[in-house]
């Protein structure tokens, strides 16, 4: 009975401590509080990339609840960025593209920001 107990609750923890993604907030006081959320929210997709042919960045992941569209976040060797409403398909020619930098410079940078 004890172990049963402790199992809901440990259930009751994990899922209060996780969000749904149709939840998050519109408005973040800051990056790394919209980073937070969105990393740890409950999304229908998600997906990352090996970077490691980047020499500039160092990982990213991609986040949608609709599956059309969603969170992209890039961190780098200098900054984290975090892009907002970046449509699948940008991701999927991301994540195909030979130089990583060069898709983001040409199709990403200035488009998709994550207004505070």
């Amino acid at each position: 009975m004890k172990k049963m107990l402790f199992v809901l609750v440990l259930v009751g923890f994990v899922s209060c401590n996780s969000q749904n993604c149709e939840t998050l907030p519109a408005t973040y006081t800051s990056y790394s509080q919209a980073v937070s959320k969105i990393t740890n929210a409950t999304f229908n997709f998600t997906d990352s990339v090996n970077t490691s042919t980047s020499s500039w960045i160092t990982n990213a992941d991609f986040y949608s609840c609709d599956g059309t569209q969603g969170y992209l976040v890039l961190k780098t060797t200098k900054k984290n960025y975090l892009f907002k409403n970046v449509p699948k398909q940008v991701w999927h020619n991301f994540k195909a593209a030979s130089s990583f930098g060069k898709f983001y410079n040409n199709y990403i940078r200035g488009k998709y920001q994550l207004v505070l």
